[in-house]
């Protein structure tokens, strides 16, 4: 097994430095994405885009993460952990350039190169955390979901203000993330080099079980795909939703930052419970069961919808730092890991992006809400199953 000039060095990790770049590569892998919802119709509007136009913008990054993962997977035990995760921090920096550099084309090639770069680094950071500090898996992991989430709400929340700001308007506001890409790529610099030993011994690593050969490994793909479908979905839908149902728009927005906010408070209390269970069965089943509890309450009683969003945000929170903790605990090694994260994120992130849209078309089709939250309800349910499945203490 392979080691790093990181993790050979206590000192480093005594500095907490190896946290900071943890955090700081986790800070740019959402934050590109959720800046642009707020401004998405100064974006139409500048380039004429149609609505539907417009809305693949944000579909991309998720068909980029499904698409992505098993590549990223591989790429990162072939060349290092390290040296991809700096390859996908340059990508964010260079597609976050080209997207705000003044076309349409670049619109559209700057959203598909940095979806690229975060793809690859969300299937990366997972195998990392394994390799080099096994013993804090679930601190980090919950702290690396945690900065995701934090800094996904204050981009969200401040690329309006700062769009007016001056006359640069929308750009001016994706720029500004802009500074925690670069300031990533320098910090990563001074480990991408590897000895000889290093690179030998990743050569003689044992191979380990494919995850796609294995039922655990699709069982904690399908965790991963239901969790990130519901998530997605009630961020997509919810405020019409809530609007059709007597609530104002401006309540539906603050219903949603309290499901977010609530999500990161659950990060932080599952990452301390994690690590006091033998296993992850009973937690798996307590997070599924409040997001079932959550769309089944939205499903008959609308008019408690803050209620059912703090149920859900609950269940979110937690189901996202199980299955990012999944990935390391049911595999053998860091190689092994990266698999199952390319696998569990291919699986979930493809599953995920096709919940809007089908949600979406349900509505339309029924005129009505029953159809797509009863979509929702039954997807919570087969959650339940495969969270308790793949919450047994094993591995692939």
């Amino acid at each position: 097994m392979t080691h790093t000039v990181l993790s050979a060095n206590p000192a480093l990790r005594r500095s907490g430095f190896f946290l900071f770049l943890l955090l700081l590569t986790a800070a740019n892998l959402r934050t590109p994405i959720t800046a642009v919802g707020p401004v998405l119709e100064n974006i139409r509007l500048t380039f004429g885009l149609s609505a539907s136009a417009a809305g693949v913008i944000n579909f991309l990054p998720l068909l980029m993460f499904a698409t992505l993962a098993p590549p990223a997977a591989w790429f990162g035990n072939r060349f290092g952990l390290e040296r991809s995760l700096w390859g996908a921090l340059l990508l964010i920096t260079l597609g976050s350039v080209l997207r705000i550099s003044g076309s349409e084309n670049a619109l559209w090639a700057g959203t598909v190169i940095l979806s690229s770069g975060i793809a690859a680094a969300n299937v990366l950071l997972p195998p990392l955390i394994k390799r080099d500090f096994t013993e804090h898996t679930a601190r980090y992991i919950g702290l690396y979901a945690m900065t995701m989430a934090i800094t996904a709400s204050i981009a969200s929340g401040v690329v309006v203000p700062l769009a007016e700001l001056s006359s640069a308007g929308w750009r001016l506001s994706l720029a500004v993330w802009l500074m925690p890409a670069v300031i990533a790529l320098l910090a990563w610099l001074p480990y991408l080099k590897k000895s000889a030993t290093q690179k030998k011994g990743t050569a003689n690593a044992v191979p380990t079980r494919s995850p796609w050969r294995a039922a655990l490994g699709w069982q904690v793909s399908l965790f991963m795909a239901c969790q990130s479908l519901v998530f997605y979905t009630l961020i997509g839908w919810f405020t019409p939703f809530a609007q059709d149902s007597g609530i104002s728009q401006l309540e539906a927005g603050g219903m949603l930052f309290v499901y977010q906010v609530v999500a990161i408070v659950s990060n932080l209390a599952c990452m301390s419970a994690l690590k006091k269970m033998r296993d992850q069965r009973a937690m798996s089943f307590l997070a599924s069961l409040a997001i079932l509890l959550a769309v089944a309450g939205l499903l008959a009683a609308p008019n408690y919808a803050l209620l059912w969003l703090i149920l859900a945000g609950l269940g979110a929170g937690a189901s996202m730092v199980i299955c990012l903790s999944l990935f390391n605990l049911r595999t053998a090694d860091h190689l092994q890991a990266a698999k199952l994260s390319g696998m569990a994120q291919c699986v979930g992130y493809g599953v995920a992006a096709l919940g809007p849209l089908c949600f979406g078309l349900l509505h339309d089709i029924s005129g009505s809400w029953q159809w797509p939250l009863t979509m929702l309800l039954v997807i919570a349910a087969v959650q339940i199953v495969v969270a308790t499945l793949a919450g047994r203490a094993r591995v692939i």
